[in-house]
């Protein structure tokens, strides 16, 4: 992470970090027999409680093969469902928060007990995260990093289930969002927040730029600078693992500074400096 941050990435920072103590405040509530509405619900009532008014999207909940994707064939499916949580599943939290003007999107992934190829998924995260940060540095294009966080998938014998998102992206911007007393929502996303990414894609589109991150021609170009939601997502057959946090791409031209990840005190980067995974 750059050594100072602004005002304002210090805000984004803040909301991440609200985020990511609600997903593990959410995770240690987790029990047998709970559903993935009620851990939804959880995450919702948890950051009401801290302030949070508005959202990019509403807080999702993964259990099971379900954290893999499995047969999603319409964005309907990637809802909360009454799946219900059994000793030794997988889980995905995934919760996007606006808060006091400042949006993140994370994702947690955890698991009820004991189960080492949930271990194994996580631990090889750690080389996606990598290989993202070095590649945007580098000023590879959007659509050939993506190409090889494929090919590293393959290589650890995983499958891409990030493809499986709507335009199949691994990420997407993330902006600055007015507050309002009233914050509606349309299908689980906040409006406000889809007026902004619908502006940067009219802008981008004129300019040469997308603000999603995919496999296909619109995001064949360098990385942009502003704030970027990325999200690698392995798949082993029934199991699924992610993380989700913001990079910061600027225009400077010290490799340090034209990219970074805005925090390394998170869960997943914490688990794999100890050791845990």
């Amino acid at each position: 992470m750059a050594s100072e941050l602004t005002a304002e990435l210090r805000g984004f920072r803040e909301v991440q970090q609200l985020s990511y103590a609600c997903a593990e405040a959410v995770a240690a509530q987790l029990k047998p027999g709970v559903t993935e509405r009620q851990a939804a619900r959880m995450q919702r009532e948890w950051l009401y409680e801290r302030g949070v008014k508005d959202w990019f999207h509403r807080p999702f909940a993964w259990f099971g093969d379900r954290t893999a994707f499995v047969d999603f064939k319409i964005p309907l499916q990637f809802f909360p469902t009454d799946r219900r949580l059994e000793a030794g599943m997988p889980f995905i939290l995934d919760m996007a928060p606006v808060h006091k003007g400042y949006t993140a999107d994370i994702g947690y992934s955890g698991c009820l007990g004991l189960n080492p190829l949930h271990d194994k998924l996580l631990a090889d995260l750690r080389d996606h995260r990598e290989l993202i940060l070095r590649e945007v540095r580098e000023r590879r294009t959007l659509r050939e990093i993506y190409e090889d966080v494929d090919r590293l998938m393959v290589r650890q014998g995983y499958a891409n289930r990030h493809r499986a998102y709507p335009f199949g992206v691994i990420a997407h911007k993330i902006d600055r969002v007015r507050e309002r007393r009233f914050a509606p929502t349309l299908f689980g996303f906040g409006t406000q927040s889809l007026k902004g990414l619908a502006s940067d894609a009219l802008r981008g589109h004129r300019d040469g730029w997308s603000p999603l991150w995919s496999p296909y021609k619109f995001s064949d170009h360098p990385p942009t600078p502003g704030l970027w939601a990325v999200e690698p997502h392995l798949g082993f057959r029934g199991t699924g693992a992610k993380f989700e946090e913001i990079l910061v791409v600027t225009d400077s031209r010290d490799p340090e500074q034209s990219a970074f990840w805005l925090d390394d005190d998170l869960p997943h980067v914490r688990r794999w400096n100890e050791g845990a995974v």
